[in-house]
């Protein structure tokens, strides 16, 4: 399989879908741009795809909470379709709004880690938008993860609601211990981190993102498809005076990094 079928779902209010499957063509995949009611209307539309990505954006105005109303409808009529997917190898991924949508579906982390999560607003109480440093979490199992082992990431971020919170104050520490921390906000040590701004949100252990624990499921709240072309980075011009050894820009490598382990492994 050279070109991994992938299936973007907008909603509206969905701002990063263009993007994002640019990202996905850039990193050889075949991308189709679907809005969600034609998902709700035909869920074997699933079958076709071998990734599902919900990109970023304000779904339906985030009006009831970001991802809110988006996650509901998921939920409500894709809920076992989503699941058989998942289980039969299918991957899917959100990004920003995208992860909002998977955490209140319960996607992430999974009703079988036992921690039950949400994200809210951030410690600062207002929208920040930055470039973050990312560490790869310890999950080589995982075909997000497997090839991006010991990196770290240096791209976008941008949200108002990104703190990971769990009902239970030890659930950050339990999803820990199941390896289910895809990603962490770290200093320019490399160090995990919760302070504003290397940590836009004070996402407790510095988490940006969670995998569950199939590792076929991710959601992070960086954005990736917004760093995949060299001068996407506000320093290229430094990092490349001659415009020609810039190296591959960490947001296209997390995308390549997915289609490799898929092509690699087609019964992922």
């Amino acid at each position: 399989m050279s070109s991994p079928p992938v299936l973007i779902l907008r909603a509206p209010g969905t701002n990063c879908d263009e993007e994002t499957a640019r990202a996905w063509e850039l990193a050889g995949a075949a991308v189709e741009v679907h809005h969600v009611n034609r998902l709700l209307e035909s869920p074997r539309l699933l079958d076709r795809f071998r990734v599902v990505t919900i990109p970023g954006g304000f779904s339906y105005g985030d009006d009831l909470g970001a991802g809110t109303i988006l996650a509901a409808r998921l939920t409500h009529a894709l809920g076992d379709a989503l699941t058989r997917f998942v289980e039969q190898g299918g991957l899917i991924l959100g990004i920003c709004n995208g992860f909002q949508v998977l955490v209140r579906t319960g996607l992430l982390p999974g009703p079988s880690t036992g921690v039950s999560a949400t994200l809210t607003h951030n410690d600062v109480g207002h929208y920040v938008t930055r470039w973050v440093r990312l560490a790869v979490g310890p999950r080589p199992d995982s075909p997000w993860l497997t090839h991006l082992q010991d990196a770290i990431l240096e791209i976008p971020s941008a949200h108002g609601e990104g703190k990971l919170v769990t009902t239970d104050p030890e659930g950050p520490q339990r999803l820990d211990q199941q390896r289910l921390v895809a990603f962490r906000y770290v200093d320019a040590q490399g160090q995990p981190t919760v302070a504003f701004p290397d940590n836009p949100n004070g996402s407790p252990r510095g988490i940006a993102g969670l995998i569950d624990p199939s590792g076929r499921v991710l959601g992070l709240m960086p954005h990736p498809e917004r760093f995949i072309l060299p001068y996407h980075h506000p320093l290229w011009t430094r990092r490349d005076p001659a415009g020609d050894h810039f190296p591959t820009p960490d947001g296209l490598r997390f995308f390549q990094a997915a289609v490799r382990a898929i092509t690699s492994s087609p019964t992922t």
